[in-house]
């Protein structure tokens, strides 16, 4: 999956500085660790990253736009609880339902960002808001169960061709937003919607049809996320996702995507989400050898430091390619 990175601009280095990171800190992995490259860990890894790797794909769009969602991690509880609802019916009420709260939700913030004007950060702020208020009332601030009889947990849980069915899912999800940025004309539409909405406006291009698909994507992607949560934990969470929005925005800044928009990369965001994943990965190793003790609140820690070192990483190369 890698391989669908490909160097557009100044952010070519962070792009590579992020797979050699990924790749020091797997070859890391397998000296220091007996079981790290063992089938076990390898697609337990997939499986619950899953989840992460889908929201961060739908946040590189947005923000390759210049905007923001903030409202993912709440979308996904909120799917995951509707998911969970509907999955008494039949597999696919389960899977269609999750999805279609997740695009109720990113048309919503699609509508308030380009209709009304309302700011990105705002806009999905409120919406995570009522994302999690309509998940604690939806399932009365428990956790729901899933149906066990419909296959709705096949989703989550089993494996196809020796692979977790998230990752495939995952899979495709990159696949085809690497066809969209890279070789469809509303890949280039985006591209220069993030460079400039006034000049993109000027050039004809339909600017907030485009936002507005682009965020009905990112909440259809938080809304499978959530999915694949209620299915591979058995339970629609109301009160999971805290946090996420942060892990989908550091992975796509440490990817080497610019927070002003206008540039970035698909490949390069499933790299960073890989990174951060496999750096809980490997403290949980390390948890395991009893040379460090962090308990799971460290993880927020270790986003928050990396999405502050990659920003400011960014600001430096911004600025001597401005002097350049």
């Amino acid at each position: 999956m890698l391989t669908l990175i490909k160097p557009k601009s100044s952010g070519d280095l962070a792009r590579m500085g992020v797979l050699l990171a990924l790749a020091a800190l797997i070859l890391f992995g397998a000296l220091r660790y007996d079981n790290f490259l063992s089938p076990f860990n390898i697609l337990s890894f997939l499986r619950y990253n899953s989840m992460f790797t889908l929201i961060a794909l739908g946040m590189a769009f947005v923000i390759i736009t210049g905007g923001i969602d903030l409202s993912v991690g709440g979308v996904a509880a909120c799917s995951s609880v509707v998911a969970a609802m509907l999955s008494t019916h039949s597999w696919w009420a389960g899977l269609a339902g999750g999805i279609g709260a997740g695009v109720v939700a990113g048309l919503i913030n699609g509508l308030v960002v380009t209709k009304m004007r309302i700011q990105p950060f705002i806009a999905t702020l409120a919406m995570m808001l009522a994302s999690y208020g309509t998940a604690l009332l939806l399932a009365d601030n428990q956790s729901v169960s899933v149906s066990y009889d419909t296959g709705f947990t096949v989703i989550g849980q089993d494996d196809f061709l020796g692979l977790p069915i998230p990752a495939w899912i995952a899979n495709g999800a990159y696949i085809a937003g690497w066809l969209v940025l890279e070789r469809l004309p509303s890949g280039r539409h985006i591209l220069a919607i993030g460079d400039g909405e006034a000049t993109a406006g000027l050039l004809g291009l339909k600017v907030d049809r485009t936002l507005t698909i682009v965020y009905l994507a990112s909440g259809a992607l938080a809304g499978l996320a959530g999915v694949i949560l209620a299915s591979q934990f058995g339970a629609g969470q109301p009160t999971e996702g805290v946090g996420w929005e942060l892990f989908a925005i550091a992975s796509v800044v440490v990817g080497g995507t610019l927070l002003t928009g206008g540039a970035g990369s698909v490949g390069a965001t499933l790299a960073g989400a890989l990174l951060l994943a496999l750096a809980f990965n490997i403290l949980n190793f390390e948890n395991g050898l009893g040379w460090i003790s962090l308990s799971a609140y460290w993880q927020s820690v270790i986003r928050g430091g990396f999405l502050l070192v990659v920003v400011i990483l960014q600001a430096k190369l911004d600025s001597n390619r401005k002097v350049d």
